[in-house]
């Protein structure tokens, strides 16, 4: 009887409530999900050339080691922010290196190096807000 108390109390502390879930999946490899928030008074210090939307809200600018991110949001569409983004990239000589538009999972990445080849990163959008808003994460890292 007490070797079942203990196996209870020990699974019933695994547990995670449902924001500590949100929290994991909305950050578990995809990068931040910002579905909202005000716009942040910084420049959002993206490589020279590198295409600036419009409808693009910038929430929060961060370094994270030789990364920079970018995290913001947008109420245009997933389909039309991946496709600007990835014509935009190219027409600034930019190498799409990669590039994904999975419609069914609200997900998308283009990836991307400068036309200089000294960095290089990846625009990750997430059409999976409830308010409707496309969440954007941007890096930027050396080549």
């Amino acid at each position: 009887m007490l070797l079942l108390a203990l196996l209870l109390a020990l699974l019933a502390g695994c547990g995670k409530s449902a924001a500590e879930k949100q929290a994991e999946s909305s950050s578990s490899g995809e990068g931040t999900v910002t579905c909202m928030g005000d716009a942040t008074s910084k420049s959002p210090g993206l490589p020279a050339g590198f295409p600036e939307l419009d409808g693009l809200t910038y929430t929060n600018i961060e370094d994270k080691g030789p990364t920079h991110v970018v995290d913001g949001w947008s109420d245009e569409s997933i389909a039309g922010l991946y496709t600007e983004f990835k014509d935009r990239l190219k027409e600034a000589q930019y190498k799409v290196l990669f590039a994904e538009l999975e419609q069914d999972r609200a997900d998308s990445e283009v990836s991307y190096q400068s036309k200089d080849g000294k960095t290089e990163g990846i625009v990750a959008l997430r059409a999976s807000c409830d308010n409707g808003n496309v969440s954007f994460h941007i890096t930027v890292r050396p080549a």
